[in-house]
Parts: C-alpha cells; structure tokens; sequence
C-alpha cells in the first residue's frame, strides 16, 4: 500500500473522515481511502490504485510495506445494530431450540453449529467473525437490536460482510430483520417466524441471488404477502467463488426508492412502488370472473373464401415427384452385379448347428466389382419434383368479415383495491437473524450494521471492510 503524508495543509485529526480525504483528492470516491492515521498525519490507500501525479500536487509519498494491523471497528454516530465478534464470544446471541413443522425429523432439529473465529485464511490476525461450520444441517441464530428499528422519514441502512472460505455449492448467506411482535421468542426462531426484509446472497447449482425481500402488510385485510426486488443485471458469480471478503449494503429510503450494493458499488436499484414483484399495489381493476364468452364470439382473424371453386385442371392425384426421364444410365453400370456378395473368406463357425442356427450365410460385403464401376444392380431413372403437383386443393383465405377479435371478460372494480403509496412505512422490526440450510460449511460473516445514518455506516465500513480490503491487497 501507500501512505501519503499531507504538506500544506491543517494537520489531519484523528476524527477527519473520508469525505475531507475525498474532497483533497479531487473528488475521489471516499471508498478508495481504507484509513486515516491522525497521529502521524497520514492517508492509507489501497494497494495499487494509479494516482495522476497532478493529483498529488502537495503530497510527499512514501512506499509503506508494514502489514495492515487490525482494530476492531467502533460504531460512532446513531445505529442500531452492530456486531464485529471480536469479543470471541456469541454473547448476546441466541441459538434456535426449534424445529421446523416441515421437514423429516432427522434433520428438522436447528442443530448446525456456529462459531466465532478468524477466516482460515486471514489477512488481519486477530480478526473475527461468526462462522457457520456445519454442512447439510439447519442453522438459526439472532440477536436482538439495540431498540426496534420503526421506518419513519430516515433511511433504512443494512450492512455485513460475507466470505465463502470454501466456495459454496447450494446454500443461502442472508439475514432476515426479525418483526417486533410480542410472540417473538428468539431460541423459537425458525423459517417461518416472521420478518419484516429478508436480504443477501443464496446460491444452489448456477443459480447466483441476491435477495431483497420485504414482507408488505395489506391495510385491507392485515394479511402480509412478500415482495421480491427484481433480479440484479449485474453477474453475482464472482461473490460467490472468488473467496474474498465482499461487503453487501441495503439501503431503502423515505421516497420507496432502494439500492442494493456490494463492495460499495450498486448492483440493483429501483422503487418499492414500481420495481416489486408482485407489486405492492393491486390494479385497481380486474377481469370479472363472471363473465363468459358467447357461444357464437367469432376469433377467426381468416376464413375460407366460400366463393372459390377448385379449378377443373387441378389434379390432386398428381405424385409430388416423378422419374427424370431425362436421365441416362451412366456408362460401365453394371445391371447384373449385385451391390453386395457373400464374403468369400468368411467361414462357418465351428459350433455352428444347422438345426438350431438355421442354413447358413456368409456376411455381406460390398461386392469387390462395384469399386470402380458407377453403380451395381438394375438401373432406375432418378426421381424429381413433379412441376404439375398441386397437392389437395384448399379454398383461398380470406379476411373474416364477422370477426370480433379475441375475447377478453370485461373488467369490474377490484374489490380488493387499495392504494400505498409509502410502502417504506414497513412494520417494525427488532432482531436479526439467519436462518439457513448449506451444503457448503465455514461461510464467513462479520460486522453486521444497522443505522439510519450514511455518514455512520461510511465510517463503520471504512475501519471494519475497509481494511480488510487493505489486507487483502497488501497480500497479493
């Protein structure tokens, strides 16, 4: 990495963060800045990034080969969850008791194992993380917030880091936002305990996920139904295979719009009130399902002409092909050579029993005399296509003056309309849980965060990812 002390500038405090760095850099993203030493006045940047050397107007920069070292990151500024396991324990998390209701019994029990522990292949010593080590086992675990999150006119911000240290065949890797209800019971949680948004990343086979998933209440009935965010463009393989740290964020505003980054970069964004499935909002219309089609509703676009007459010439005996007749028999074609002989060399097996096996046949081979003639056997005209073939005579189509189109119900008022336009405002929610099956051990996780400050979760993300993606790149 590099390290570039500032000259000509108010010396840098402990607490100056990325976005002044950003702005002494012309803008950079605040993102490429991994730390800020404010004792010694320096800026830490990640491992071979191409600075302009105008850029550096003012800057003396020096090569720094030092390993990155590790400290845990403090939450500073309003949150509501954060988890960094440094502590080596699973203090304040609760393991599930339960079973699920629908699977066998031998593997309906949430008996998968957790740990706390550093990546097996760690750049940062003394770093840590929750760890699922089990394989083909039910895992849940959770915990609760610091105080319920309740959506109001500040954004929602999610964010935690997830690392498959052994790949992943089939397995899911998110987190669910556990509903604030007063039958929440945490060493009860299973997959049907309700939440309020399920979201990070799932994969079985080739099929790569990233679910953002909210549970949206019917002011109608009370019922809740899922709402899916539409499937990313971007490809999410790499997240899945590459074994590195990757940093996944939710960020879901006031104005329903939402972004689903990882590694600080969008990779799906759009609008709970247009970019849901199925969507938030029912129409407010819809086909009666009492209505019937008429008996007599004509959908034919063409009929017949019931005027056209077949014309008396039109022979539809006439064959699709006929022999060439002109044709000739190529010369040297040899009409009393068969194709094939009895192989002369061939001999009759010595077990071989005529009353059993029947008389028996020399194999066929391709008769030695045919080699050098154009053809063997009789010679026959080749066939053509017949220019006098016409086929079964059909009526000529013709547009049908009695069409009516394809016939649809008529729509009625959809007695199950409503209209919500801040679906933002979802139920409160005030745990955190993961609730998964893998058939992949040792998925990584770590520095769970929740706020509703971007600034907060800016600074979280710079000292916890931030510098493990100094380590990483200092390593390569």
């Amino acid at each position: 990495m590099f390290v570039v002390s500032v000259v000509g500038y108010k010396p840098l405090s402990a607490g100056i963060r990325p976005a002044v760095i950003c702005a002494l850099f012309g803008g950079l993203p605040w993102k490429q800045l991994l730390h800020i030493n404010g004792s010694n006045q320096e800026v830490l940047l990640i491992t071979g990034l191409k600075w302009p050397n105008d850029l550096l107007t003012g800057f003396h920069t020096k090569h720094h080969h030092d390993s990155v070292t590790y400290r845990a990151p403090e939450p500073m500024g309003e949150h509501f969850f954060a988890e960094s396991f440094d502590r080596g324990t699973l203090d304040g998390w609760v393991l599930s008791k339960a079973k699920k209701d629908d699977a066998d019994e031998e593997i309906a029990k949430y008996d998968g194992n957790w740990a706390v522990e550093e990546m097996k292949d760690s750049k940062l010593p003394g770093d840590k993380g929750l760890v699922l080590k089990s394989r083909a086992k039910h895992h849940a675990i959770s915990a609760q917030l610091l105080r319920p999150f309740t959506f109001d006119t500040m954004p929602l911000i999610i964010q935690y880091e997830v690392n498959f240290q052994s790949g992943i065949d089939c397995g899911g890797a998110y987190i669910k936002l556990l509903t604030e209800t007063s039958e929440l019971d945490l060493d009860q949680f299973v997959d049907k305990t309700p939440y309020t948004i399920m979201f990070g990343p799932d994969k079985c086979g080739e099929d790569y996920k990233l679910h953002f998933i909210f549970r949206h209440k019917n002011p109608k009935t009370g019922e809740y139904e899922e709402k899916h965010a539409k499937k990313p463009d971007a490809d999410l393989r790499s997240y899945f295979t590459d074994k590195k740290t990757h940093l996944y964020t939710l960020v879901v505003n006031n104005d329903n719009s939402f972004e689903v980054l990882v590694d600080q970069t969008v990779v799906n964004s759009g609008n709970l009130l247009k970019d849901m499935t199925p969507p938030v909002n029912p129409p407010a219309e819809i086909e009666d399902p009492d209505d019937h089609k008429p008996e007599d509703w004509d959908e034919r676009p063409k009929i017949q002409d019931p005027d056209a007459v077949k014309p008396e010439d039109w022979d539809e005996d006439a064959p699709a092909q006929i022999p060439d007749e002109d044709a000739v028999k190529p010369d040297g074609w040899l009409d009393n050579e068969p194709e094939y002989v009895g192989d002369p060399d061939a001999l009759k097996p010595d077990d071989w029993d005529e009353d059993m096996d029947g008389e028996w046949e020399a194999p066929q081979i391709p008769n030695p005399a045919c080699e050098s003639a154009p053809g063997c056997g009789p010679w026959k005209r080749p066939m053509i296509d017949n220019p006098n073939y016409k086929g079964k005579w059909k009526p000529s189509m013709i547009d049908n003056p009695n069409y009516q189109g394809i016939w649809k119900p008529r729509k009625i008022p959809n007695p199950n309309y409503f209209e919500d336009l801040q679906p933002f405002r979802m139920t409160p929610f005030s745990a955190l849980g993961l609730e998964l099956w893998s058939m992949t051990s040792d998925i990584f996780f770590d520095n769970f965060f929740i706020t509703n400050d971007r600034n907060t979760a800016d600074r979280w993300t710079a000292d916890g990812w931030g510098l493990k993606k100094a380590a990483e790149g200092a390593a390569e």
